[in-house]
C-alpha cells in the first residue's frame, strides 16, 4: 500500500530541476502512505513527473521501490495497492520469457502490461489498485482503478499542466493549484455526507470511477478526459438475470465458501506482520475464521470497545475470537480518546467527509497498527448480500407506496402542504403508518407535511430511495439556488435494469455509497496510520458470483445474508452472530449538546457563515438552535455542516 501523485506540464517551460522539486513537495504530502522510503522520477522532454511513497508489503528489499520501470524499458509505473495473484501470473509470464530482478507485484504488473497490453492485463489481476502509466513510446499517460474503487485516484487539468495523485493534499502541493469549490458540488456532499464519484470538491478535479482506464495523450492535451470501463457492476448486475445461479443451496453455500477460502487465502500473503478487525459481527467474523481455518498460528484480531453500551460490540467481538482461538486485543476508549480524534479529521479526510463512524475506524486502524502492518477487514458483505436494514424498510415502503393511485398521491400531495398545522398533526398520526411503515427516513417526523407530500409524489423506486438515504433533502436552498450535477442516484441512463427493488438498491449502493463513503472512510482511517487494509468480501469473483444468486438465497424468512451465515455457521455456533447491530459510531448527537458545544458555535457562527458566503446562515442556525433545545435531532444536518466548515479551517476556499 502506497501513495503516488505526479503530474504532465505541457508548457514547454519547467526545467529538471522545477519538475524534481514540485513533484517532491506533492510526494512529501503522502509521507503516512508510505513511510518506508519515497523517489521521484522525471521526463524533462515530456514534462512528466512521478512520485511515490512506499509501504513495504511485498519484497522489503530495494527491488521493490517505484517509481518502477519495466524490463524493456517502455513502461513507467507508479502503483498504490496490491495484486493477490501476481504469484500464479509470475510464472505464466516466466515461460513466456520475461525475467525477474526482485519478487514484488509491481514488477509482475509490468510483465503483464508488456506481455498482453494494459486491458488485457488489467483484467487478469486480482486485487485492489490504483495506478499510473507512462508509455515512453506512445507518449501516453494512463490512469487505472480497481474494479470496486477501494483505492482512490483524483485528477485534473490545472491550465496547461495535469495534476494526479492518491489524495487531493497532493495536487494542492502543486504551484499552480487554485482548489476553488465547486459549489454544486458542495450540494451534492450535502446530500450524501460525501462528495459522490466522478466529483471532487474542487472545480475541475475528478475521481477515476472504479473499473476504469484514463488515457491523457501528450500530443492531444485538448482532448476530453474520458474514462473508458474495463469492467462494469452494471453489466455485472444486468448479466445475472441472463446466467443466474442453477444450483441448489447447498452447492451455492460450497461454491461460496471456496470462492472466499480463496479471496481471504490470496490476501494473507504478506512480508509484515498481518491481522484483521474484528467487530464480532457477520461480515468480520467470516473473515477471521476463515482466515483462522487457513492459518497454522492464531490469527491476531483487535477491536475497540466503549463505555457507553449501546455502541458497544467488543464483548461480541470477544466471545468469537475466544471460540476461534485467535491472539485477540482490544481496546476501550474513553469519550476524551474519540472527541480528541475530531480535529485530526479535516487533515485526514483532505475532502468534506460526514460519516461519524470515520472516528472509530481512525482508532482501531490505530490500535491496530501498533501491532501489524497489513489487516484484513469484512466491508462489502451488507452491499451484496442484503445486510443493511434500510433495505427491507425502503422495499416495504415502495410497496405500499405503489399500491396507492398515482391521482390520489397527487392530490395528498397538494392538500398536505396547505393542512393547518392542528390538521396535520391528527391526519399525520392516522396516515403516517399506512403509507410509510416505519420508514425512519431521517427527521422524517420533523417535517412532516412536506417530506411525506415529496415521497407521494416519487414515482421512481431508484429516485425512492435517493430520497430515502439523503441527508439535506433540498441542499440547493441552503446554497442559494446550486445545481446538483447527477450522480448513479439520479443519472437514468446509469440504472441497472433489474426486476426487484431490493437488488436496485444494493446495485446503487455499492455503486456509489461503497467506494465513496464505506471505502474511503477506511481508506483515509487505515492509511493515516501507515496500516494497509485488504478487503477479501469485495475480491470480484466473489462480488460477480453473489449478484448470480437470487435474492432467496440472500434473504430468507426475513433474515438478511442468509447464505452468508450458513457458511458462518460451519465456524462460529449461530448464538455468537445472531443479535442485533449496534453499529460501529459515536454518540455525536449528545456530544454536540455538550463538550463539543464550543467548537461547534465557532465553527456556525453566524457572522463566520455569513462572511464564507457558501451557506444560508438562518438555516443553519435554526437546526443548531433546535438541536441544542433537544427537541429535535439534527445531527445527520449539523455533522455534514460542521464537517465542512472544519475543512474549510484546514484547507481554505481557494
Amino acid at each position: 500500500m502506497c501513495g503516488l501523485t505526479g503530474f504532465l506540464d505541457l508548457s514547454g517551460q519547467t526545467g529538471p530541476t522545477e519538475l524534481r522539486t514540485r513533484v517532491a513537495q506533492m510526494t512529501h504530502t503522502l509521507h503516512h502512505r508510505g513511510p518506508d522510503n519515497g523517489d521521484v522520477w522525471v521526463d524533462v522532454v515530456a514534462g512528466l513527473a512521478l512520485g511515490h511513497r512506499r509501504l513495504a508489503i511485498i519484497d522489503l528489499s530495494p527491488e521493490g521501490r517505484q517509481p518502477m520501470h519495466s524490463a524493456d524499458g517502455r513502461y513507467v509505473i507508479v502503483f498504490n495497492g496490491e495484486i493477490y495473484n501476481f504469484e500464479l501470473l509470475r510464472p505464466e509470464l516466466v515461460q513466456r520469457g520475461h525475467s525477474f530482478r526482485g519478487h514484488s507485484d509491481t514488477e509482475v504488473m509490468l510483465a503483464a502490461i508488456s506481455e498482453w497490453g494494459l486491458p488485457a492485463a488489467v483484467k487478469k489481476f486480482i486485487g485492489m489498485f490504483a495506478f499510473v502509466l507512462w508509455d515512453r513510446q506512445e507518449r501516453t499517460l494512463s490512469l487505472v482503478r480497481d474494479r470496486l474503487g477501494i483505492k482512490p485516484l483524483y485528477y485534473g487539468w490545472v491550465g496547461q499542466t495535469f495534476l494526479f495523485g492518491s489524495e487531493l493534499k497532493a495536487l494542492c502541493a502543486h504551484p499552480h493549484f487554485t482548489g476553488q469549490v465547486n459549489r454544486d458540488v458542495l450540494a451534492l456532499y450535502l446530500r450524501h455526507g460525501y462528495v459522490p464519484t466522478p466529483y471532487s470538491i474542487y472545480q475541475g478535479i475528478g475521481k477515476l470511477p472504479a473499473g476504469t482506464i484514463l488515457t491523457v495523450r501528450a500530443a492531444e492535451p485538448t482532448a476530453p478526459l474520458t474514462p473508458v470501463s474495463y469492467w462494469s457492476l452494471k453489466e455485472v448486475a444486468e448479466r445475472s438475470l441472463t446466467r443466474p445461479f442453477e444450483g441448489s443451496t447447498d452447492e451455492a453455500a460450497m461454491r461460496l465458501d471456496t470462492l472466499l477460502r480463496d479471496a481471504v487465502k490470496l490476501r494473507m500473503v504478506a512480508d509484515v506482520p498481518l491481522g484483521t478487525f474484528l467487530s464480532g459481527g457477520l461480515d468480520s467474523s467470516t473473515v477471521v475464521a476463515l482466515m483462522q481455518a487457513q492459518s497454522e498460528r492464531p490469527v491476531k484480531t483487535f477491536t475497540i470497545g466503549f463505555y457507553e453500551a449501546g455502541y458497544n460490540e467488543a464483548e461480541n467481538a470477544r466471545a468469537v475470537a475466544q471460540h476461534l482461538g485467535t491472539e485477540h486485543t482490544e481496546l476501550y476508549l474513553t469519550p476524551d480518546q474519540a472527541l480528541g480524534v475530531i480535529p485530526r479529521l479535516p487533515t485526514l479526510y483532505d475532502e468534506p467527509f460526514a460519516d461519524a463512524s470515520q472516528i472509530p475506524t481512525f482508532l482501531v486502524s490505530e490500535l491496530t497498527r501498533q501491532y501489524v502492518t497489513v489487516s484484513l477487514s469484512g466491508d462489502g458483505g451488507d452491499e451484496l448480500f442484503a445486510g443493511y436494514k434500510w433495505y427491507f424498510r425502503g422495499e416495504n415502503n415502495w410497496r405500499r407506496l405503489s399500491r396507492i393511485p398515482s391521482t390520489l398521491k397527487r392530490v395528498a400531495a397538494k392538500s398536505l402542504t396547505t393542512l393547518s398545522p392542528d390538521t396535520w398533526e391528527i391526519l399525520f398520526r392516522q396516515m403516517a403508518p399506512v403509507l410509510l411503515h416505519k420508514i425512519k427516513s431521517r427527521n422524517l417526523n420533523e417535517e412532516k407535511p412536506y417530506h411525506l407530500a415529496e415521497v407521494l409524489q416519487i414515482e421512481q423506486p431508484e429516485l425512492f430511495y435517493a430520497w430515502l438515504i439523503s441527508h439535506w433533502k433540498h441542499p440547493a436552498v441552503l446554497l442559494s439556488g446550486a445545481q446538483e450535477p447527477l450522480t448513479v442516484l439520479t443519472d437514468r441512463s446509469r440504472w441497472a435494469n433489474l426486476p426487484d427493488f431490493m437488488h436496485r438498491m444494493m446495485y446503487l449502493d455499492t455503486a456509489l455509497n461503497l467506494p465513496d463513503a464505506m471505502l474511503t472512510k477506511v481508506d483515509r482511517a487505515s492509511m493515516g496510520v501507515s496500516l494497509e487494509v485488504r478487503v477479501p468480501l469485495l475480491d470480484h469473483r466473489v462480488v460477480e458470483f453473489a449478484w448470480r444468486l437470487p435474492l432467496s438465497m440472500k434473504v430468507k424468512n426475513g433474515q438478511s445474508k442468509w447464505l452468508l451465515r450458513r457458511i458462518l455457521n460451519d465456524y462460529v455456533p449461530a448464538e455468537l452472530i445472531e443479535r442485533p447491530k449496534q453499529g460501529f459510531s459515536v454518540p455525536i448527537a449528545a456530544w454536540l449538546r455538550g463538550p463539543l458545544r464550543d467548537w461547534a458555535e465557532a465553527l456556525l457562527a453566524e457572522r463566520r457563515l455569513r462572511e464564507e458566503g457558501y451557506f444560508q446562515p438562518h438555516l443553519i442556525r435554526q437546526k443548531w438552535s433546535e438541536h441544542l433545545s433537544g427537541k429535535y435531532n439534527w445531527y445527520y444536518y449539523l455533522w455534514d455542516v460542521l464537517m465542512f466548515q472544519a475543512w474549510l479551517d484546514e484547507w481554505g476556499s481557494g
